[in-house]
């Protein structure tokens, strides 16, 4: 294996990853990959651009780091060069090494059927019996911190509770702290982030694990099958920030949820830190028993929103300038405005497009081809722009609840949104007065026009109104393309 070249290394590499994942995820993310140098047992590939590093880490880092271990042995290492954009300091292209995500020796193994999105089995020391303390893998991603993770109203309870328990962990009221949410809004990010938080605070003074459920409970069968309950048990005992995602999947592990309830007890009671996440608050929970339940609610339970459509836009934002790349903003507003679901569509939607670009060696995104490789992700066609969808845009836009324009409030605020949305529902649709006044409340079509009239006189007479208008007119106007 030492006298391979670093070609046929990496072609070795290529054959074992075929056999696990799609052609299409080969021909995307591994074809365009160079291979560069093989020293020393490191083997360093190029690859087009920092999101492209990244992906590889968050999605294929097990698969690689079995594939190197069976082509290379278990010391063999993996290091990324990087091809950075040109900037005002750099004239050409350059590129940066990155070594892959640390971890400790693996064997080399069966690979072919491997999951590529398969967790790493958490390497227990309870195996290792008369061992109380052991340095242990924290099975963190050194990508989830609280620096990349955009705060919004749609979070902000959340986040700062977490920060809180990330500088005194145990020691705070916030014990467990219970944080849901639907998926793709960023629970296993805000989890993850109090772990290397602590980890960077704390160093080895102080030991973390983050496992799924489901890990939880695979390795707790796999105790019992060895006769090892009791060492199981001590191991969890002794973990001082124990961080379990996705806790509804105990539901109907009588067994599992039962050694769960004496360690959650036993970890309370010695002041060690628990951080639960859930699809669920966790009295929605089911088949759980009452008093998992009743111990849930002991700290603090903080759920995480649909984010806002600033939030939206700044976690965007945040993704193109984590890769080095400038968007254009209407860009930026055409993805907001149609990936309103969750985090993980908007991270998806930014990613296809990118890796788009790179495959094509596409220097400038514009608008009509972000439209043309996201339209099969966007959930709704937007030619058709509805009354509702403005309704929407201009509440979003003025912070209030759609209903509020259609009811009967005199409010300024309110008053000022409803004769704008009359005024865009005019110019983005073909429906008659009447109609329009019918969709905000049953109002005739003397408000409708009295509305539009108000707004066209404010635009003529203030900068201010004519700015706000103008900024409605390019987001729905963006969303409609």
């Amino acid at each position: 294996m030492h006298d391979l070249s670093v070609e046929s290394a990496w072609d070795e590499c290529l054959d074992i990853i075929k056999d696990n994942i799609s052609y299409q995820k080969y021909k995307s993310w591994f074809e365009p990959i160079k291979p560069v140098s093989l020293q020393n047992g490191t083997l360093t590939i190029q690859v087009p651009s920092q999101f492209w590093y990244e992906w590889l880490e968050e999605h294929y880092y097990n698969m690689l780091r079995s594939t190197l271990a069976k082509v290379l042995g278990p010391e063999g290492k993996l290091e990324y060069s990087i091809v950075m954009e040109k900037s005002d300091q750099f004239e050409n292209n350059r590129s940066v090494r990155m070594p892959q995500r640390p971890m400790g020796p693996v064997q080399p193994q069966e690979t072919n059927g491997y999951p590529e999105s398969q967790p790493e089995r958490i390497e227990n020391p309870f195996v290792i019996p008369g061992i109380r303390k052991t340095k242990i893998d924290s099975n963190l991603n050194t990508n989830y911190v609280f620096e990349r993770f955009i705060e919004g109203d749609c979070n902000r309870l959340a986040r700062s509770a977490a920060m809180a328990i990330a500088d005194n962990p145990g020691s705070n009221s916030f014990n467990p702290f219970f944080v849901y949410g639907p998926t793709g809004l960023g629970k296993t990010h805000l989890v993850q982030s109090i772990g290397n938080k602590i980890k960077e605070k704390y160093g080895d003074e102080k030991s973390v694990l983050y496992i799924s459920s489901e890990a939880f409970t695979n390795e707790f069968v796999h105790a019992i099958r060895n006769n090892r309950a009791s060492e199981f048990s001590m191991f969890y005992r002794n973990i001082d920030v124990l961080m379990v995602d996705d806790i509804q999947f105990f539901s109907g592990k009588e067994k599992t949820q039962e050694e769960f309830f004496h360690i959650f007890n036993a970890l309370h009671q010695d002041g060690k830190q628990i951080i639960l996440s859930s699809d669920r608050a966790p009295k929605d929970v089911p088949d759980i028993e009452e008093r998992l339940i009743s111990r849930f609610g002991w700290g603090l339970s903080a759920d995480l929103k649909m984010p806002e459509y600033e939030t939206r836009y700044a976690i965007l934002e945040r993704k193109a300038n984590d890769n080095g790349i400038e968007i254009d903003p209407q860009i930026i507003e055409f993805i907001a405005h149609n990936f309103k679901s969750n985090v993980r569509d908007l991270e998806g939607a930014i990613i296809k497009l990118l890796a788009h670009a790179s495959l094509q060696n596409i220097d400038d995104i514009d608008l009509a081809m972000a439209k043309r490789v996201l339209k099969d992700m966007v959930k709704e066609s937007n030619t058709q722009i509805s009354i509702e969808s403005i309704q929407n845009y201009v509440c979003d836009y003025f912070g209030i609840d759609t209903n509020k324009v259609r009811e009967k409030t005199r409010k300024q605020e309110i008053v000022e949104a409803r004769q704008i949305a009359m005024y865009l529902s005019k110019k983005f649709t073909k429906s008659s007065l009447k109609t329009i006044g019918l969709h905000f409340g049953g109002r005739d079509h003397s408000t409708v026009i009295h509305a539009i009239s108000t707004v066209e006189e404010r635009i003529s007479t203030s900068p201010k109104h004519k700015k706000m208008v103008e900024e409605l007119h390019q987001r729905i106007e963006v969303a409609s393309l």
